[in-house]
């Protein structure tokens, strides 16, 4: 894949989880303002947060790690090959995960006490409930994600990118329907959580069968060349359980204390913004072009892919988190502020997004150096980075609990993250010059970063002068589009300006844009 291609790649994903991601701003605006931060609100993101839990352990992390660099070599050498080991790893997840969700609906107390246990009795019992209703998405989304696996491997990135679209849509049309026929709100959104997982799942299975690859349920056969893989997922499964595990610490963590995991929750999909369109959108569109690259032994390909996507991920991430910790008030104030979220819960928040936003650079690094173990088909090594990880993290969120209370799981997510970073990065050195930047990129990088400090200071001088818009109704949402206007075009001008973007590559990228 040319570096125009791929760039043009990260920008159709980019483009999609962008959509996503701002329509799930407006979906957390909506559960702010009619279900708030307290008992239903704290129960809603614990039980959501188990069918999320285990689609990232299962579906999007060990299966599209495994399957993705074997589907890919396969698909490079045949069609017919790559389609029929396609429909046995279809077979062979569908049992797995009708296996997975038929438990959790039987253990589901037990669920909940580990993933909650500060919980009160009440609220163990509301999320308990809550995520049997929704526990049945992990189903749609884990056979979502192999198909999505299918097209990103062919590169068809369109379908795959929009398909988390729908749940946001599906999810705020739900609680504003329910608000105009004067029905529970909280019932609502629960119930569109499965709907929309079979409705992402349609379009992805729909757009696979366009593609030629026709899928259909069968029985499940473990073959020689399902146990390499289930041999590859295992140790992928651990590692991103681990990374899971980071989660659940912290959400057990917070529990003790009544609105923290909304508060928590509330802050994470602010920082999600940037890592969603960057992180995730290099992690679909790296790992593939790093597979062929490197299946055919084209180090310069290999090695230029990693650069531009680094390159790519600094451009939009050190802004972002430069901004998440100049003024967190602001856009959590305009975003959440209103209905049952007050400017206490609004302090709560940014205190929360700050701290993310100091580990928001290594959250993403992380999507641009683990591709260059699984393309590798090594699974093993980011399991134990991300066990040493795990250990820094439980130990930071619990042992700091007593010193700084609820907000102690941020600081040891953000820990964590750089110390994963630094153990990805060690362990590239015996991988040769293919997993090494390239000198565009160390000339780039420093660049990005002293633009980013002028936009901080730019943004920080125009939020200073402004501050009293802020508290004005309407107004202050003149104000923060005012102040995002502000930082971008410091940032992109002084960026221009000292050679850390090229304009002339940017028009490329999107007039190659397939979206």
């Amino acid at each position: 894949m040319k570096p125009i291609k791929l760039l043009s790649g990260f920008l159709t994903v980019g483009f999609w989880t962008l959509a996503s991601r701002v329509l799930g701003f407006v979906r957390e605006i909506l559960i702010a303002a009619y279900i708030g931060p307290g008992l239903l609100g704290d129960a809603f993101y614990a039980a959501f947060r188990l069918p999320n839990l285990f689609r990232r352990f299962f579906a999007e992390g060990a299966f599209n790690a495994a399957f993705v660099p074997m589907f890919s070599k396969r698909l490079e050498q045949n069609h017919d090959t790559a389609r029929d080991f396609a429909q046995s790893a279809f077979n062979l997840l569908c049992i797995a995960v009708l296996s997975l969700v038929a438990l959790g609906m039987i253990f589901m107390p037990a669920l909940v006490w580990v993933t909650a246990g500060g919980f009160s009795e009440q609220g163990a019992t509301l999320t308990t409930g809550f995520a049997r209703v929704m526990f049945p998405y992990i189903l749609f989304m884990s056979l979502a994600a192999l198909f999505s696996g299918v097209l990103n491997a062919t590169g068809r990135f369109a379908a795959a990118a929009a398909a988390p679209v729908l749940l946001n849509i599906i999810a705020c049309g739900a609680m504003i329907v329910a608000t105009v026929v004067d029905q529970s709100v909280i019932n609502w959104l629960l119930w569109s959580i499965p709907f929309a997982g079979v409705a992402q799942l349609a379009l992805v299975w729909r757009a696979a069968d366009r593609a030629g690859f026709k899928l259909r349920l069968g029985r499940p056969t473990l073959t020689a060349e399902m146990r390499q893989m289930v041999a590859v997922a295992v140790p992928a499964a651990l590692a991103m359980g681990v990374s899971q595990i980071n989660l659940v610490v912290g959400q057990r963590a917070a529990s003790g204390f009544e609105g923290a995991i909304s508060w928590l929750a509330m802050a994470d999909r602010l920082y999600q913004l940037p890592l969603g369109v960057v992180g995730i959108a290099i992690g679909i569109v790296l790992l593939p072009d790093l597979s062929r690259k490197i299946s055919v032994s084209d180090i310069n390909g290999a090695r230029d892919a990693l650069s531009r996507a680094g390159e790519f991920a600094l451009l939009l991430t050190i802004p972002s988190s430069v901004a998440f910790i100049v003024i967190p008030l602001p856009l959590v104030s305009v975003l959440y502020e209103r209905g049952a979220t007050d400017a206490q819960d609004s302090i709560a928040i940014a205190t929360a997004v700050a701290i993310y936003g100091l580990g928001l650079p290594a959250f993403v690094l992380q999507k641009v150096l683990q591709p260059l173990y699984f393309a590798r088909e090594d699974t093993k090594s980011p399991f134990r980075f991300a066990v040493m990880a795990m250990v820094i993290n439980a130990g930071l969120a619990l042992g700091l609990l007593p010193v700084f209370g609820w907000i102690s799981p941020a600081i040891a997510a953000t820990v964590a993250a750089w110390s994963m970073v630094a153990c990805l990065w060690y362990g590239t050195r015996k991988m040769g010059e293919a997993a090494r930047f390239d000198t565009r990129f160390q000339y780039r990088v420093w660049r990005i970063c002293l633009a980013s400090i002028v936009m901080g200071v730019c943004v920080f001088l125009a939020y200073t002068a402004t501050e009293s818009i802020f508290s004005l109704d309407y107004w202050r949402y003149l104000a923060l589009v005012l102040l995002i206007m502000i930082g971008a075009t410091s940032y992109f001008i002084s960026a221009q300006l000292l050679g850390a973007i090229s304009l002339s590559e940017l028009k490329s990228a999107v007039k190659r844009n397939p979206r």
